[in-house]
């Protein structure tokens, strides 16, 4: 019974101290006469601030709900705002490869002026840009290691009659631009070719098939899989993003993804491409030129 009455005077106690009410007064300085006199308690202050922190949620619900902030929520982006992205990409990459063919052709006719290349060897900005890539860009050292190397790895190399009776009637894209880093070895469990690239770049599908995999993961980060004809099977990892959804439909050199460090498994901006056939990993080299 004590207990009870104890517990009875402490509640009691509490909701006394709660409801006490405390005046918060402002005194003029000069006269000591009361200017301002507001009664509040504990209980008062509590429901204001909750009060205070209810509306804001409304707001930022309210907000976020029918403004375009939604879009930027994962998984709220529709699908006009989707195809409005890939569009841009297309052209950002369109602009970017005009960009470079206009450089080189600004390049080459300063190289015309100062008599480095004859005039009558030009006969159109193709072959004027053409001229640039091929003969007055030097090579750096690390291409000369890697065609060195590259020469070295196919002086024994001959024809593979498998893979060229698979591809007879395909033709394979690059899926990016960029420099092969680390090639196909079955031994150590690499299935697949790295190819160092800017960040950003296009990832593109290597033929027609349909997304089957679009997705994230921890060890890969953001992972793309194309099925296609003749039990092909492509697969693009460690992307900064993706183009394409679970179903869609992909034409080959369409892009489906950009490039990017996702994942723990990464050493740099880079694509992990692997190449499968009848459920067995395939050398990406022994169809594609990179």
């Amino acid at each position: 019974m004590e207990r009870k009455k104890n517990k009875k005077k402490q509640r009691l106690a509490f909701w006394k101290d709660i409801k006490f009410k405390y005046k918060l007064t402002i005194v003029d300085e000069n006269t000591l006469q009361e200017v301002l006199g507001i009664r509040v308690s504990k209980l008062n202050g509590i429901s204001v601030l909750l009060s205070a922190l209810t509306v804001l949620f409304l707001l930022a619900a309210l907000i976020i709900t029918f403004t375009p902030l939604r879009n930027y929520l994962p998984g709220y982006m529709n699908s006009e705002i989707r195809a409005q992205v890939v569009d841009n990409a297309l052209k950002a990459d369109s602009l970017q490869k005009l960009l470079e063919r206009q450089n080189l052709y600004i390049a080459n006719i300063k190289d015309i002026l100062k008599g480095e290349v004859k005039a009558d060897t030009v006969h159109s900005i193709d072959s004027l840009t053409a001229l640039r890539g091929d003969s007055l860009m030097e090579r750096t050292r690390r291409e000369e290691a890697f065609r060195k190397q590259y020469e070295e790895q196919e002086r024994y190399n001959l024809t593979n009659p498998a893979a060229s009776a698979q591809r007879e009637s395909l033709i394979f894209f690059k899926p990016t631009r960029g420099l092969v880093t680390s090639s196909f070895d079955a031994d150590r469990k690499h299935f697949g070719t790295d190819i160092a690239a800017n960040p950003g770049e296009s990832v593109v599908a290597t033929l027609d098939g349909i997304v089957v995999m679009s997705c994230y993961t921890a060890e890969t980060g953001y992972v793309v899989a194309v099925q296609h004809n003749r039990e092909f099977l492509s697969i693009y990892k460690h992307c900064q993003s993706l183009l394409k959804q679970e179903g869609d439909n992909v034409k080959a050199g369409e892009v489906i993804a950009l490039t990017g460090n996702s994942g723990e498994l990464t050493t740099g901006p880079h694509l992990h491409f692997e190449l499968w056939h009848g459920g067995r990993a395939v050398n990406p080299e022994h169809f594609i030129v990179f």
